[in-house]
């Protein structure tokens, strides 16, 4: 369920304190924050943000395309580590997810049991002479 429109989005009141302490100053450090659920506003824009993803802080400078979207979106919390040695040792061997051989490339794909033939092309490759 959204949040309500008459509500506005939602950020939390200590990111918005730190925002506008950060505004004043010439260096600007990156905010550390937890608050994963609050919406990028405007006033983020040029900052950085350390934003935790449940085990570490991931570095992150707002942009404009980032406004209206959530802190969170910017810091995944699972890490896709590659897919296991089985997997890989079916693709090497050749075989589709269900056990069939894959057709050899550059090979005509097989008609289905049952299914009229098809016409061979008249000429598939051009005469040499």
């Amino acid at each position: 369920m959204t949040r309500g429109v008459w509500k506005g989005p939602f950020v939390h009141p200590s990111l918005l304190k730190k925002v506008d302490k950060l505004k004043d100053q010439t260096i600007k450090t990156p905010i550390k924050t937890w608050s994963r659920n609050s919406t990028i506003i405007p006033e983020f824009v040029g900052h950085s943000f350390l934003i935790h993803n449940g085990k570490s802080f991931i570095p992150i400078t707002i942009s404009e395309e980032m406004v209206g979207h959530k802190l969170g979106e910017f810091s995944p919390t699972r890490k896709f580590s590659g897919h296991t040695p089985a997997d890989k040792k079916a693709a090497a061997e050749g075989t589709s997810e269900g056990g069939a051989p894959k057709a050899a490339p550059g090979a005509a794909p097989k008609a289905a049991p049952g299914a009229a033939p098809k016409a061979a092309p008249a000429n598939p490759t051009k005469d040499k002479k």
